[in-house]
């Protein structure tokens, strides 16, 4: 299945009304300008997984800007250029207020919430803080979790047993070897804090989940996944997109666009693979 992206028109410069000769006048009313283009402007928020940052969505963002809306990628304290941070006192409630705090100061209303992996117990944080704030929340093969659980809780087999050090959690993936930008280690605490959803408002946020389906993984294999079925359970929108946890990266044009389609409210469930 594909999605076709939309995107607002371009503005052209205003055409001075100075003009010295017909022809002058002529020239510039024949200058060619890009045609209106369908679509709403939206303003998405996006949070990104644990060890990440705001960096590994700058692709998504040009993208998503490139159709004419309004992108904020923010990074959460203790990561990414932001790892410098005393990392002692960030839990999941710092990482929750990063993202309410952007809301509130940069005044943002109407919001597409997006979510990746562990971005999603920090958005179900912040819908259930600002609800009133949020237009759509799009969990992107994210935790779901239930009021009162914390990251280690929603995801199946993630342990920090024997990793953790000075409040920080070096997984298996990190290579400190590597160039910035990239993955750093995690503050331990944001995941073992439990996170609350119990405001009713939140709880009818329109939401869609996206599941990612590697190759050589099936679909009925991903819906047996927990926070597939929390969401579910709560009559979201349930979709498939093909590629492994980062996908984004791997599809950034198609992710994009699926992204917009969404935010639209022009997508409806399917098991089919985008």
């Amino acid at each position: 299945m594909t999605h076709s992206a939309k995107a607002r028109q371009s503005l052209t410069p205003r055409r001075p009304f100075w003009a010295v000769s017909a022809l002058f006048v002529l020239l510039l009313g024949c200058t060619t300008t890009q045609a209106p283009k369908p679509g709403v402007k939206h303003t998405f928020v996006i949070v990104h997984g644990a060890t990440g940052g705001g960096w590994d969505w700058k692709t998504v963002d040009g993208m998503l800007r490139a159709q004419g809306h309004d992108v904020y990628r923010p990074t959460l304290s203790g990561l990414g250029e932001r790892h410098h941070l005393p990392k002692q006192g960030i839990n999941l409630s710092t990482h929750i207020t990063d993202i309410t705090n952007l809301l509130a100061f940069e005044e943002l209303s109407n919001v597409t919430l997006v979510g990746h992996s562990y971005g999603g117990i920090v958005i179900t944080g912040v819908m259930n803080a600002m609800p009133e704030r949020i237009q759509h929340a799009v969990f992107v093969d994210a935790g779901v979790p239930d009021h009162g659980m914390s990251a280690l809780d929603v995801f199946d087999g993630l342990s920090v047993k024997d990793r953790v050090e000075d409040d920080l959690v070096f997984f298996e993936w990190l290579d400190p070897d590597a160039p910035f930008p990239k993955d750093m280690p995690h503050p331990v605490h944001s995941l073992t804090e439990s996170v609350s959803f119990d405001n009713a408002r939140a709880k009818r946020i329109p939401a869609t989940f996206i599941a990612f389906v590697p190759k050589g993984t099936t679909v009925d294999q991903r819906t047996k996944d927990a926070s597939w079925r929390r969401a579910e359970a709560r009559g979201w929108t349930m979709l498939m997109f093909s590629g492994d946890h980062t996908a984004y990266r791997e599809r950034p044009k198609a992710f994009s666009e699926l992204l917009n389609t969404v935010a639209e409210g022009n997508q409806t469930s399917s098991l089919e693979l985008l």
